[in-house]
């Protein structure tokens, strides 16, 4: 299926003159795919990522690359704009203030005579929501499905988190590079990964970790946090034998609660791949995952996240026991990534919407004190979900 892909691209490019730009931020036009002036080096930007969201009223670091390292005799004479602020300043690496609202930033290289190689991408500067694009169970050679949830992604701003079997059948590192780069990887910049059990057909799910490097956390665990925004977002190793246990003696349940104490929030996000809860035809519900379900309840969290079962299905708040709780976690099912599709089975408890057979992404827009969310279904497909909820974290009001 990626030879074909490639194939229908290269055809597209040729018939309607346009090509994807490597940043992702536009399409390049004939001419900008032209060579550049002999005398100049070509130029890249490497810094912000595209289709980041940074935050307002900090300075943006602004970075390019010259394809000769050695031609520093250039440095000086890149120079910044944007579409919506204007002229930015000119040097390879700066910093500048950028107002709210999307951004078109293009670093151009004169050549003297009037002409320019530049570097162009978008960003989103925002004044306190982010959003997270999510799904599991995600690319393979042998489906295109995963080629139709890259799209979605390649249209929106916000980080991208994926939620295990990323890359089919055994999570190796060619897999990786043949069929999971030319699809989400276009977007691995921004992307922070959870593990599957397919990364495990891979020894020490090795391939995972060489392809994702530091975004994956420390090899051998698997497990991480970080801030978007005003939320707290752990990643875990639900692969229970591979990761050390998951009771609550665990390495790692015992560094999810000290995680979770030392970053307090009014909003906190867990994702792991296996689902604590799942009405999917193949899987279902998974219990031994009750004890790290329990941590996050007691310690105030908001959203989990899983996949494995290839469906959508979203809960109501429920206590790791299953019983219908306001002040707990809300449980969301995406294995819908595009590796392949199943049916769903038997309805179980708190299930509140749910579907089969479908490709898609979930977007969640976190806010100080609340989120959204939204199934985006691929080309084709219908069903959608969408709703808001307040934040339950016992810290509600307080800032990160």
């Amino acid at each position: 299926m990626r030879t074909r892909a490639a194939l229908v691209l290269a055809f597209a490019a040729l018939a309607g003159g346009f090509a994807l730009h490597p940043a992702l931020g536009r399409r390049e036009t004939p001419d900008e795919r032209g060579a550049p002036p002999a005398a100049l080096p070509r130029l890249e930007i490497v810094a912000p990522i595209a289709l980041t969201q940074l935050p307002a009223g900090v300075p943006v670091r602004l970075a390019a690359a010259l394809s000769d390292p050695e031609d520093a005799k250039h440095a000086d004479l890149v120079r910044w704009r944007s579409s919506r602020d204007g002229a930015l300043g000119e040097g390879i690496e700066l910093r500048a203030p950028l107002s709210t609202g999307i951004h078109t930033l293009t670093a151009e290289l004169p050549d003297g005579a009037g002409a320019a190689h530049a570097s162009s991408l978008e960003v989103e500067v925002t004044a306190g929501s982010y959003t997270l694009l999510t799904a599991g169970d995600i690319a393979s050679c042998t489906s295109e499905g995963d080629e139709a949830t890259a799209a979605l992604l390649d249209r929106r701003f916000g980080t991208v988190l994926t939620l295990g079997d990323n890359a089919y059948r055994s999570g190796s590192l060619v897999e990786f590079q043949r069929c999971y780069a030319p699809t989400w990887g276009r977007h691995k910049a921004r992307t922070r990964p959870a593990l599957g059990n397919h990364e495990y057909r891979t020894e020490g799910a090795g391939g995972h970790f060489a392809y994702f490097g530091a975004a994956a956390g420390e090899p051998g665990q698997g497990w991480y946090g970080f801030d978007l925004g005003s939320w707290r977002v752990v990643v875990l190793n639900s692969n229970c034998r591979e990761a050390g246990g998951c009771k609550r003696s665990s390495p790692q349940a015992r560094w999810l609660a000290a995680e979770l104490a030392a970053h307090p929030r009014a909003c906190t996000l867990a994702a792991w791949h296996h689902p604590r809860f799942s009405s999917g035809s193949k899987h279902g519900s998974i219990d031994k995952l009750s004890d790290l379900y329990a941590i996050f309840h007691e310690h105030g969290g908001d959203v989990v996240l899983s996949g494995h079962d290839h469906n959508y299905e979203r809960f109501a708040q429920q206590d790791a026991a299953g019983r219908a709780d306001p002040g707990a976690p809300r449980q969301f099912v995406v294995g819908t990534g595009g590796g392949s599709q199943r049916k769903m089975g038997g309805t179980v408890a708190n299930s509140v919407a749910s579907a089969g057979g479908i490709y898609g992404v979930l977007a969640l827009t976190l806010r100080e004190r609340s989120y959204d969310w939204e199934f985006l279904p691929a080309a084709g497909y219908t069903f959608r979900d969408a709703g808001r909820a307040e934040c339950v974290g016992p810290l509600a009001g307080a800032g990160s």
